[in-house]
């Protein structure tokens, strides 16, 4: 049994403002508050992470002058420092999200502005990048404004890490690429969301047949039902994120669910709230819980921590992080603080346990 009291994260930010790239943090669960806010990592614009499963290598969206890729850091594992190691960056905009296989041996990343996923091979010995591996480019666009061009919002591998499965904003499709040996991606099926919803990010059940994707323009949560078979999926159920009343601008933005594979949680930015929605075991269908405020503008995301009985949230444009107590048996959140500052938060990452 894990007696730790004593959890590290990460924050992903824009650095624009105060901000100085990554920052680290640690969640005290005896205490109920969060410490030690501090720059750990100085990037430029390195909005979203992801941490090795053996807690051994940060790797972050990066920004270098008119170039964009992806870097590596190295963590401490005592006090959670990071130290550079390299990065790959190529002409053009940096990524907008980041993500690695369990293994430890790929790393996949989405970019919105160009339109791309694109792999990268990990260098065993200690955690850089080795080489550029794949970069697929998107066609295609959507009935909305904000849809003209393709705008991949999300890669991150299936349960059974056969497959990438890439979520393709711009024309509302879910793209499954095939995981090759080297890291090399072939796309095998596509599944096409409401014209104009804007499909923005996803996440897996534990018991990886369901998986659910937060769309940013229609504010709904699309559940899902993944055939590893094939690496398709097919749609159950869409079900909104925010009140029918509620008529102003809305964007839908991070999507999480509990370890246990009972409750879902999505962002809203523009109703500043965090939806929760309980999880029919069977079907997979959602049932909502309530909305709660998130005591801030323009939340980006979110993460539950590894005891499941805390929330920590980020507010972009309001520059602070929320902590929230979880219950585990209605997947309530109750507010405990919300005045920890940190400029321009988008990404929450804990290490894991």
């Amino acid at each position: 049994m894990n007696t730790n009291t004593k959890f590290k994260g990460y924050i992903g930010t824009y650095t624009k403002g105060d901000s100085k790239g990554i920052y680290a943090f640690e969640l005290d669960t005896k205490n109920a508050t969060i410490t030690n806010v501090r720059a750990v990592g100085h990037i430029e614009n390195p909005t979203y992470v992801t941490i090795s499963q053996d807690n051994q290598t940060l790797y972050a969206v990066a920004k270098e002058g008119d170039q964009g890729g992806v870097a590596s850091f190295s963590i401490d594992n005592q006090t959670g420092d990071l130290t550079f190691l390299n990065s790959i960056v190529t002409p053009g905009s940096s990524p907008c999200h980041v993500s690695m296989d369990s293994q430890n041996r790929f790393v996949f990343s989405a970019n919105y502005h160009k339109g791309t996923v694109e792999s990268y091979l990990v260098n065993q010995e200690n955690g850089s990048l080795k080489s550029h591996v794949s970069v697929i480019q998107h066609e295609g666009s959507g009935p909305d404004p904000r849809q003209e061009k393709p705008h991949t919002h999300f890669s991150g591998v299936t349960p059974d890490e056969k497959y990438l499965a890439v979520i393709e904003l711009g024309s509302d499709q879910l793209i499954t690429y095939q995981i090759g040996t080297s890291g090399e991606l072939m796309e095998v099926s596509r599944l096409g969301f409401k014209p104009g919803s804007g499909p923005r990010h996803l996440d897996f059940h534990p018991n990886k047949r369901f998986a659910y994707v937060m769309t940013e323009f229609s504010s709904e949560v699309v559940t899902l039902q993944y055939n590893e078979e094939n690496g398709s999926f097919n749609q159950i159920q869409a079900i909104s994120t925010i009140p029918e009343d509620f008529k102003e601008n809305n964007q839908g933005s991070a999507i999480h669910l509990s370890a246990d594979g009972r409750f879902v949680y999505a962002g809203n930015r523009g109703h500043n709230s965090i939806a929760v929605f309980k999880v029919d075991a069977e079907t997979g269908e959602l049932l909502i819980v309530e909305r709660v405020s998130s005591e801030g503008d323009w939340p980006r995301d979110f993460m539950i921590d590894p005891t499941g009985t805390f929330v920590v949230s980020s507010n972009q444009e309001s520059h602070n992080l929320v902590l929230y107590s979880r219950d585990t048996e209605t997947g309530r959140l109750t507010l405990l603080q919300s005045d920890f500052t940190v400029p321009y938060p988008v990404c929450v990452k804990f290490l894991h346990v």
